[in-house]
Order: C-alpha cells, then sequence, then structure tokens
C-alpha cells in the first residue's frame, strides 16, 4: 500500500488535478491511500469520482500538555484503523485541513503548520505502508535554497537524519515533524512535485548510497537575531541555562541555535529577528537582580544576521570538515559570530552577517563539490592588446574547461579607461566590445573599486592588464575586501618596498592571492621558479638576466645594413616596442623587472637603488618623440663601430640585468660567444639562477618574452592556479 498526499495548491487548478489523477492511477488502483490537504467535495469527486472519503477529524486525536496540543499517537492509530477496516475496493481519500480533536473534549485543535503532510506520515505509519509519497510545488530537498543559489539542485536522496535537520533550518520541503513517523517504521518519503511530475524529486530513506560527497545540502534562516547572555556571576553556576531556557519558553520564543563558552561566562542563543526585543526583555526582566548588582551584563542583542548549516551524514568518517568550513568562509573574509555542532556530527551551524549569506552559501556550495563547475568571477580591467587577447582566450576555452576540469570562468566585470561594464550573472565574450561601447556606466578607478566591493561575489578575482599607477592603487584596498589579484601592471610589485611588502602580506593575511607573474618575461615561468626554489629552502645568490625582449630585438636587428635608428623603428612597426621606444630605451621596465626578480628573490630593495648605465645620453630623452627621431640617426655610426669591433672579438652587445647578494644594475654590455646570452635570438628573454643548489651550473629559464599572447596567456596561468586552490 501507498500513501499519496496531494497539497491543497496541488489540486487548485483543472489542469493540475488531471495530472493528481494520472499520478493515482499510476500508482495503482485499490493500492493506494490519497490524503488531499483540503476537504472540498467538488475538487475530490474530480479527481476520484467512485472513492469513500474520510475526514482526517474523525481520527486525530489530539492532548493537552504543557500548554500545548500533542499528537495522542496511540489513539489516533486506533481510530484511524477503525475507519478503514471495513472498506471495499474503492479507493481511499482522507481530506486533512489541519483540524484534529481534542481526546478529552472533542473541541477542534489546530495541529499547525504542515498539518496534512504530517496527518498523511501518520495514515502510513498507522497502516503499515510501504511509501508515502508527499505531492508539492518544488522537485525536492535541493542542495542550497535556489532563491540564493542560481545553481542548487535537487538531491535524489536523504537520510531521516539528513532531512529533519534540512527542516529545522529553514529548508521548507516538508514539516519536519512529518519525517518522524515515517522513521520509525522506516517507511521511505518521496518528494515529488504536482507542477513537474516528470521530476524525480528526492527520496528519504534509512540508508542512502554514498555518493563520495562530504555534506548532502545547505540551509539557511534569514534575519536571525542573536542574543549574548553573559557575565562573570554565570562561571561554575548550576542552573543558569535552565532559567534561561526556561524564561523563554514561557513567553513561547523558541531558540533554534545556542553556542556557549567552554569557561560558562556567556551564552549566545539565536533566535527570529521578531523575537528578539521581546526575547532580551525576558531575559533582562530574569537575570534583573544580577545585572544589577554588575555580576551580569544586560542583554547584548545583535540583528542583521544569518543562520547556515551544513548537514550530512558523511561529515562523521571525513575529518576536517570543520576545518575546511572556516578556512573556506575566512578565505573570502566573512566572520562567524557564533557557531555549534553537534555530536552526531549531522550538522555544522554557524552565524554570519546576512550580508554575507549568499556568498557565504555560494563558497560552500563550491568547496563541498555541491555544484556542478568550481566557479570563479573575474573583474577584467584594462582590453587593450594584453587585454583582448586575455577576453579571446577565456572565450575559447570557456567551454573545454567547464567539460572536462569542471571549471566555470564568470566575467562579471569588463572596463576600459572610460566605461565598465558589470553582470553578476556572467558577460557574454562574443559581444562585450559592443556593450562595453553602448555602456552608459563611466569608468574610473574609484567606480571600479566600489563596484567589485559592492557585488561582494565569491571566489573573485580582480585582473589588471593596464599600465596605470591609479588602477595598481587599488590593490590594497581589494585585498582587503579578500579579492585576489592577478595584474600584468608592473608598476605595484615594483613600487617602494613598503607598499610592495603590505600588499604580500595583506594577501597573505586574508588567504587569498597577489600574483603578477607575467611583471617578468610574459608567459615565462620566472617568478614562480624563484618562489619554488625559495620555498624549498634554496637561496638565490645571483640573477643575470636578459629582461627586455625589445631591446634584444633590437641589438640582435643590428647589422651592417641595419643601424640603430632603423632597429629601433622596426622594433616599433612590428610591435614589439612601446609607441614611444624611449620608454623601452630609458632602461625603466628592465629596472622595474630586476627590483621584482630581486625581492622575490628574498632582498629587500628600492627601484632607486638600481645602478644604472643608460643606453643613450640624456638629451634623446628630452623634448618631443619627432625629435627624437630626428636625433637618432646621429648615433648610428658609433654603434656601427662599436658592433663591428665586438663582432672581431666574437662578442655581441646586450642590455644585461643583474643581481649578486641583494645589490642590482642593469647596463649595455658585451658576452663573450661561450656565454649563454650570446646566442640569444630575437625578442626572447632569458634569465639564468645561480643558487645554493645550482651553482656550478646555473639555472637557466629562455623563451619568448614578449607580446600580447604569450602575456595574456601567463596571466590565463595566474588565474587557473587560483581555481586550483
Amino acid at each position: 500500500m501507498k500513501v499519496l498526499k496531494f497539497g491543497e495548491t496541488s489540486v487548485g487548478t483543472p489542469e493540475i488535478r488531471q495530472v493528481v489523477r494520472q499520478v493515482i492511477a499510476r500508482e495503482g488502483d485499490g493500492e493506494v491511500i490519497v490524503v488531499v490537504g483540503t476537504t472540498d467535495a467538488e475538487v475530490i469527486n474530480e479527481i476520484l469520482p467512485h472513492s469513500v472519503c474520510c475526514d482526517a477529524i474523525d481520527f486525530m486525536r489530539t492532548e493537552s500538555k504543557s500548554g500545548k496540543q500533542i499528537l495522542d499517537i496511540a489513539l489516533t492509530y486506533r481510530l484511524l484503523r477503525e475507519c478503514v477496516k471495513n472498506l471495499t475496493d474503492a479507493p481511499l481519500v482522507i481530506t486533512a485541513d489541519g483540524i484534529a480533536r481534542d481526546r478529552d473534549t472533542l473541541a477542534p485543535t489546530d495541529l499547525g503548520r504542515g498539518a496534512s503532510d504530517y496527518t498523511a506520515a501518520i495514515v502510513a505509519a498507522a497502516l503499515d505502508a510501504t511509501e508515502l509519497q508527499i505531492w508539492t510545488d518544488v522537485d525536492g530537498f535541493m542542495t542550497a535554497d535556489p532563491r540564493v543559489i542560481s545553481n542548487a539542485y535537487t538531491i535524489a536522496e536523504l537520510t531521516y537524519l539528513e532531512a529533519m535537520e534540512l527542516s529545522n533550518f529553514g529548508a521548507r520541503v516538508i514539516y519536519p515533524p512529518t519525517i518522524y513517523p515515517a522513521f520509525v517504521k522506516s517507511i521511505p518519503i518521496h518528494i515529488r512535485n504536482t507542477f513537474r511530475p516528470e521530476a524525480a524529486g528526492t527520496v528519504v530513506k534509512a540508508q542512502t548510497s554514498n555518493d563520495g560527497k562530504p555534506i548532502k545540502g545547505i540551509s539557511s534562516i534569514s534575519h536571525t537575531s542573536t542574543i549574548n547572555v553573559a557575565g562573570l556571576s554565570m562561571v561554575g553556576v548550576i542552573g543558569v541555562n535552565q532559567r534561561i531556557f526556561t524564561a523563554l519558553a514561557n513567553h513561547q520564543i523558541s531558540v533554534f541555535m545556542v553556542a556557549q563558552a567552554s569557561s560558562e561566562s556567556s551564552t549566545t542563543i539565536a533566535v527570529r529577528k521578531e523575537d528578539a526585543p521581546i526575547a532580551a526583555r525576558v531575559l533582562n526582566d530574569e537575570f534583573d537582580k544580577e545585572i544589577k548588582a554588575g555580576s551580569m551584563f544586560p542583554m547584548q542583542v545583535e540583528n542583521d544576521l544569518a543562520t547556515i548549516a551544513i548537514v550530512g551524514e558523511n561529515m562523521k568518517h571525513i575529518p576536517g570538515i570543520s576545518g575546511k568550513l572556516f578556512s573556506t568562509l575566512g578565505r573570502s573574509g566573512i566572520s562567524v559570530t557564533a557557531y555549534t555542532q553537534g555530536a552526531q556530527e549531522t550538522n555544522i551551524s554557524f552565524i554570519v552577517r546576512q550580508s554575507q549569506l549568499q556568498k557565504a552559501i555560494s563558497l560552500l556550495h563550491d568547496a563541498f563539490f555541491l555544484s556542478e563547475y568550481k566557479e570563479l568571477n573575474l573583474f577584467i580591467c584594462g582590453v587593450g592588446t594584453v587585454g583582448s587577447r586575455l577576453i579571446d582566450q577565456l572565450h575559447a576555452q570557456q567551454q573545454s574547461l567547464q567539460e572536462h576540469s569542471r571549471l566555470k570562468l564568470n566575467v562579471v566585470g569588463i572596463a576600459n579607461s572610460k566605461r565598465a561594464i558589470f553582470n553578476p550573472e556572467g558577460l557574454p565574450l562574443d559581444n562585450y566590445k559592443q556593450l562595453l561601447a553602448e555602456s552608459q556606466q563611466s569608468s574610473s578607478p574609484a567606480s571600479l573599486r566600489d563596484n567589485v566591493i559592492k557585488l561582494n561575489l565569491f571566489n573573485s578575482v580582480f585582473v589588471d592588464c593596464t599600465a596605470s599607477s591609479d588602477i595598481a592603487s587599488l590593490y590594497g584596498q581589494l585585498l582587503e575586501h579578500n579579492v585576489n589579484i592577478v595584474t600584468a601592471n608592473k608598476i605595484a610589485a615594483s613600487s617602494s618596498y613598503e607598499n610592495y611588502s603590505h600588499l604580500k602580506q595583506a594577501a597573505l593575511h586574508r588567504g587569498v592571492k597577489f600574483l603578477f607573474e607575467t611583471n617578468v618575461g610574459a608567459g615565462l615561468p620566472i617568478i614562480g621558479t624563484i618562489n619554488d626554489l625559495c620555498n624549498s629552502g634554496d637561496r638565490i645568490l645571483r640573477i643575470e638576466a636578459i629582461l627586455s625582449g625589445t631591446l634584444n630585438f633590437i641589438f640582435n636587428a643590428l647589422a651592417p645594413d641595419v643601424t640603430l635608428s632603423e632597429a629601433v623603428r622596426q622594433a616599433q612597426q612590428q610591435g614589439y616596442s612601446e609607441p614611444d621606444p624611449r620608454i623601452d630605451l630609458s632602461g625603466t621596465d628592465v629596472v622595474r623587472k630586476l627590483v621584482i626578480l630581486t625581492r622575490e628573490a628574498g632582498y629587500p630593495i628600492e627601484p632607486t637603488e638600481v645602478v644604472q648605465s643608460p643606453i643613450l645620453p640624456e638629451e634623446f630623452f628630452r623634448g618631443s618623440l619627432n625629435d627624437f627621431w630626428q636625433q637618432l640617426p646621429r648615433l648610428d655610426a658609433d654603434f656601427e663601430a662599436r658592433r663591428q669591433q665586438l663582432e672581431a672579438q666574437g662578442q655581441r652587445l646586450r642590455y644585461v640585468a643583474t643581481m649578486e647578494d641583494g645589490r642590482a644594475r642593469v647596463e649595455l654590455r658585451a658576452v663573450a660567444a661561450n656565454h649563454p646570452f650570446y646566442n640569444l635570438q630575437g625578442s626572447n628573454n632569458i634569465v639564468m639562477l645561480t643558487t645554493q643548489r645550482y651553482h656550478e651550473h646555473p639555472m637557466l629559464i629562455q623563451g619568448y618574452g614578449a607580446g600580447a599572447d604569450v602575456t595574456a596567456a601567463g596571466v590565463f596561468a595566474n588565474v587557473m592556479s587560483i581555481a586550483n586552490i
């Protein structure tokens, strides 16, 4: 026998009543008992025109205990069995509108919220049904509230305990008392959606298959308030908690979470926001003498909170769940106000700010593998050559990453120097240029910062593809709000050592990433390699490097028929140099890169401490760009003479950056044919690391060190490293 329960809303329209008839017919004529949350005879006759009807008020009996009406189970079961013992083969319909009778006076009593579900469970238990189906307006229990988490999905199976915990903490799928009668008789409860009968729903039963996930679902209660009962007089005093809960119970105030300090000096209780003022007044009255004596504090009420519970019986078998929960929240800047965990290890409950509710649930849904994909939310600033190539690469890889790596990269913000676009659900990358051009939202460093912080998205990554000092100045504030930083902009990492150190420490303190691999060598893994060496206990003794692809191209291009001025013009035309090549020829970029490498190697250094030998005389950097192009041929003859002299000696010109024991310099110098830098081709970069371990044979990192594609790929790699945390 199966018991099928349909709520009042589930039989509200002719179309839905047709679905109900089909469900009943499918489950078997004469083998089902139908419980309907209505007493409308016309509706019942339309669903089952030849049925026998019984009203739940005829057998549901309650008794008064402590001022509340409690179901008398034994009497209810006996009366129900008497109602059905003489039934024919006609299907039975039990109407249940939440009304019972007092067993002594027979006066009507109210069974409260979810009474028709509860009645159905009583019927199933009393008659030893094989299954209880509850047809409602949702697909079943969800991994999280779908109004909060858009990618929440239906849980296929739950144990009775898991369903009870989720129901108690805000999952309004079935009324919690419904579960107990079915649990006692081990009757499976199948939650189905009348509006989507094709959906599989959720089955609640004694044992479920192990899907390997540590938790089954996340439940939450919004608009929570806490009351802190605290005072030195509470330490070691017997009966304080009894007074707290007795006083609240006497005023019908429900407490759904309790956290107590081990010193017993404070007890924190969680109540619904609307109950908080009354609860505080009641407790202030209860402890009035202690408060006046100064041995206890007046009740401290905190509002605008939310309660979250992670639920799953697998937690008891997996160590470190609490650690993962708190580290996940901590990395995103979410503070836990109060926390409790039952000895059964099935429910971990905690309280956060209401404003952090969605972010917290999203993080945990992602961290505990309830989401189909791990998600990163990217804000991309700068859509020039590097930024646009990065977006192209992201667009090309999005589908593959979702299918093969279960990673979803949401670009939620894109900005250039004039306009910005934001969408927390993700922006389309195939027409972002058009959206940006049509956007009415202006872009400034302050507005970018405010929008990123205001959106408050989990797993946020700010990607800087600019060369702007104003954008770099935002990093500290973003890190303080637990936003990861990935940057191709060298300004922050090569700024004052105090600022560099502050950013590194802020990232470490907040548990987020500040990554700038492409600051040196574009896509070459130079900074990452230095970090790995230092973290493994090695020490960098010397760095010797060619760090400017532009300058290496220029000095490689010099030939009898290619003068200095022609080589510089070729570098500009082929996109290796800045539009103003003096930026490259000044050596400033190389100084910045060397400062960054020196710092990452563990040596504090300021940019002004780098000894720099100029490539060109000072006057070539004054005046306009046109002045520069007109004057540059004056140096052609000198550079050609120097090239010829070096060629005769088997040497070549290279612009070399060197660090040894924390002292740094950059200079144009000659290298011999036996030097690793001699044959460095085109615009390649090379870094030679001499360490305590790599002493006799230094480590070489060599490759293409310039260009938008490889730089964008290096930024992409940094983003992926955050996804793999």
